[in-house]
């Protein structure tokens, strides 16, 4: 069995969902994206390849494996696009939470039975239909829960919001000795630069007591003073809206030491070698293009 133990974002990675891109799918037609810089990209012909994405995705399994990590894969399900494992659910604590996503994606739950049979079926919590919540705006950090959210009128009109009041409400009642915090962020079905389609698009700790945000990518300005009062100013890497396009926020943590980061990413990799973090430097760029980047792309089960 596997024995499930997610805290926070940096300890000690032992076990990960990695996605895949093999047999990803032709080009989806601007009616069928799910975010604006897709669409963007869509749009202007420089959607990324499959090949280009296999080669991105080897090289992260390829740092994952030089550190001991045990790295599962989804199976493959021909023609469909399996690279975000992060929306398909999450862990916290001992508990396997299945999300519930966009109805056009229900396969991919499919392509990781084989690992949930391997899960204590008592430590697997499956929320009602009306209850929505992704693992990209869930964000465990000590004592706390961070849930994006989006409380706009229009929810049900807006693909790029993931996570509704009733998910936060959710893991509240699942998680009673937690403090969960959700936090309204800004969304957009035209603008990749004034979309934060996850809470981990324009916020993420990193390391012991450091964070990557973008304040922009927040509905209320308290929610940003609740986040620099928490961590304190000074150990905030604030990030511009050009740079939460490019997924600055959106990097992995092997160990609170450890960070995998985009190789363009120059001003961030700089900082975070500055707070004594070692930074693997990996090509992201290509899946990138589909609004989603290194964190997205994985689905910690093990962090010790």
């Amino acid at each position: 069995m596997l024995k499930l133990n997610v805290r926070n974002e940096t300890n000690r990675l032992s076990a990960v969902i990695l996605g895949i891109a093999n047999s990803n799918g032709s080009t989806p037609t601007a009616e069928e994206a799910y975010d604006p810089k897709s669409l963007e990209h869509i749009l202007a012909g420089t959607y990324p390849s499959e090949s280009d994405m296999v080669f991105e995705l080897t090289a992260f399994k390829d740092v994952l494996n030089r550190y001991g990590v045990e790295v599962y894969r989804p199976e493959t399900i021909e023609n469909l696009n399996q690279i975000f494992t992060r929306d398909i659910g999450f862990v916290i604590d001992d508990y396997f939470i299945k999300s519930n996503i966009l109805p056009d994606r229900a396969k991919e739950w499919e392509a990781i039975l084989y690992i949930i049979d391997q899960i204590d079926p008592q430590k697997v919590i499956t929320a009602p239909e009306h209850i929505h919540m992704e693992g990209g705006d869930v964000i465990l950090w000590k004592e706390y829960i961070f849930i994006g959210t989006y409380s706009g009128e229009d929810y049900s009109q807006i693909n790029t919001a993931r996570t509704n009041k009733a998910g936060v409400e959710f893991i509240k009642e699942k998680f009673p000795n937690k403090i969960v915090k959700d936090f309204d962020l800004i969304k957009s079905m035209t603008n990749p630069r004034a979309n934060a389609l996850h809470l981990d698009c324009c916020f993420q700790p990193v390391g012991e007591e450091k964070a990557i945000i973008f304040p922009g990518g927040f509905r209320k300005k308290e929610d940003v003073d609740f986040l620099k009062d928490l961590f304190g100013e000074n150990n905030l890497f604030q990030i511009s809206a050009d740079e939460m396009y490019e997924m600055f926020s959106n990097v992995f943590s092997i160990s609170p030491n450890v960070v995998v980061s985009e190789k363009n990413f120059t001003r961030l990799n700089n900082w975070l070698r500055e707070q004594n973090i070692i930074v693997e430097e990996i090509p992201y760029h290509e899946i990138g293009k589909q609004e989603g980047l290194l964190r997205c792309s994985t689905l910690p089960l093990i962090r010790k």
